[in-house]
């Protein structure tokens, strides 16, 4: 098969035609490499928007699967636009839109936010995009897009096009997804609110994770799903394609684990949560007892500290506490463990922790404190209650895998 490179441009850079123009140029530049090329296309910079407000405004209550229909117009007219670069430039190329025999972005039918049915979308590409790449052509694909196997178009959500492209790598087994942003790659820090950002050159699946996940603008969490291994996502901008940020190494599936020996949970009341200096003076006495902080929850009076491990933790802590006058008082619930649920965007799932803590619920087992940190779910249960506790969030995460993959068997 021939080797192909999946290039997706955002809104940001298609803002003109010199702009159209210039990502016409690298493309055939990167034809000419001996390299097959798909291009991802985002709406052009401002219509989406423009879309929406002029949707809401003539009808608030528009219907989702409406409103899906009306957003897929700035895609397919930047498609068109691209091809027609193309063209200009003496390459032949084919628009892939909902509309046109050669879709293969199939998803689930939850308009404005859809979620690809991979192996529905990994047929499709291998039928009907492998043989337009053969054939010497470059499909230019709307991003942003799905179709429901209904035949309805959907939306994959803010961000969308980045899905596609790394999905579409994927699929077609590409040697590099290549994300042209207004932006050089990655940096330690937005560029837009920080002196001196650095800029980063690589990056691994759970570190671009996190920091998408927190909210830094270089790619939509969601599309790292979709990442495979050995798959290379490079974010760059039109100057050149073989520079940027490269992020490597695909997310992890789900998994449950259990901490289950010499878990306490360490509340201090009186603490003042605001004073940076207490919280790490009550933590070095933990480390100093020879436990290890596992989790922290902050009130407005209050720290609860979970702490895994040590001796005496509780005389340490209370010892720093009068000595150093933190809080008023400090208590101990001991004999506690700790059950983890971690994986590939579960802070983007609906109902994760509903679906933990639901059956435990029903089982009568108390849960001492739940919490959540990006992609991963602590919760705190009683020693004697964890080996029933496991199996059962297990089982739960088992029968609704997130969208990043099921729990090993």
């Amino acid at each position: 098969m021939l080797e192909t490179v999946v290039v997706k441009f955002g809104g940001s850079v298609l803002d003109d035609q010199k702009a159209v123009d210039q990502v016409a140029s690298l493309i055939k530049e990167t034809r000419a490499k001996g390299l097959g090329v798909v291009a991802v296309v985002s709406a052009m910079k401002g219509v989406t928007d423009q879309i929406m407000a002029l949707s809401k405004r003539d009808n608030p209550e528009i219907a989702p699967h409406l409103l899906d229909e009306l957003l897929s117009s700035g895609e397919k007219t930047s498609a068109r636009l691209v091809a027609a670069a193309l063209a200009s430039f003496g390459l032949e190329s084919v628009v892939v839109d909902p509309d046109t025999p050669y879709w293969p972005v199939i998803t689930d039918d939850r308009h404005l936010d859809a979620n690809p049915l991979v192996e529905e979308c990994r047929t499709r590409t291998e039928r009907l995009i492998i043989p337009l790449l053969e054939g010497g052509r470059v499909p230019v694909v709307c991003g942003f897009l799905g179709k429901t196997v209904g035949g309805r178009t959907t939306t994959l959500g803010r961000g969308g096009s980045d899905t596609t492209a790394v999905l579409l790598g994927n699929c077609l087994r590409a040697k590099e997804v290549i994300l042209v942003k207004d932006v050089q790659g990655v940096y330690s820090s937005d560029p837009d609110k920080v002196t001196n950002p650095q800029f980063i050159e690589s990056l691994n699946g759970e570190e671009a994770e996190m920091l998408a996940a927190g909210g830094a603008k270089f790619l939509h969490v969601k599309a790292l799903r979709y990442q495979s291994s050995g798959l290379k996502i490079r974010v760059t901008n039109l100057d050149r394609l073989d520079s940027g940020t490269v992020i490597k190494g695909e997310l992890s599936p789900v998994q449950v684990e259990l901490l289950g020996e010499g878990v306490s949970m360490i509340t201090f009341v009186g603490l003042d949560p605001g004073k940076a200096e207490s919280i790490i003076r009550a933590a070095r006495a933990v480390r100093e007892a020879g436990g290890s902080l596992l989790a922290l929850s902050l009130e407005a009076n209050a720290a609860i500290f979970y702490v895994g491990g040590g001796r005496n933790v509780l005389d340490g802590v209370h010892r720093v506490l009068v000595e150093d006058k933190l809080g008023k008082a400090v208590s101990e619930f001991p004999h506690l463990s700790m059950i983890t649920v971690k994986g590939s965007a579960l802070e983007t799932e609906q109902g994760v922790v509903q679906r933990i803590v639901a059956p435990l619920a029903r089982a009568s087992i108390n849960v001492y404190g739940i919490v959540t940190i990006l992609s991963s779910v602590r919760v705190f249960v009683s020693a004697e209650s964890s080996g029933k506790a496991l199996a059962m969030v297990k089982e739960a995460m088992i029968a609704e895998p997130s969208a990043g993959g099921r729990l090993p068997a």
